[in-house]
């Protein structure tokens, strides 16, 4: 899986994100290391990775307008909080342009909203090769 990603990270490096990604991020690392999928050592080591990565990216930051995206977008679709925050990070850093911004997600349910609100996808077949 982080071999693809990595591929699409170095096919083009910037990276737009909201600000809590990282703190998803983190999420699933500890997930994985509470669940014993990652040692300890792993998970240091991509937590480490997460913090080098992080300290590139582009955040679009917790603004009035971004909570009232992310509300609207949880009217429209079935979306989780975080999720709808996502999309609503993409629509403004799109600058109300959707097209203008390819979008890239592993969630089927914030990949069809991004599709709805007209973000072009990233190559899915690159992504649907992570999950094998």
């Amino acid at each position: 899986m982080s071999y693809r990603l990595a591929e699409l990270y170095l096919a083009d490096g910037a990276i737009l994100t909201w600000w809590g990604s990282e703190i998803e991020c983190a999420s699933a690392i500890a997930r994985l290391e509470r669940e014993i999928k990652l040692s300890p050592r792993e998970a240091a080591f991509a937590l480490g990775k997460l913090d080098a990565l992080a300290r590139s990216w582009h955040r679009i930051e917790p603004i009035e307008i971004l909570r009232q995206t992310a509300r609207r977008f949880l009217r429209v679709h079935p979306l989780r909080a975080a999720d709808a925050l996502q999309l609503a990070a993409a629509f403004l850093a799109s600058e109300g342009q959707p097209p203008s911004l390819g979008f890239v997600s592993l969630d089927d349910r914030l990949s069809a909203a991004a599709l709805k609100e007209g973000f072009p996808l990233v190559d899915r077949s690159i992504l649907d090769t992570l999950e094998s």
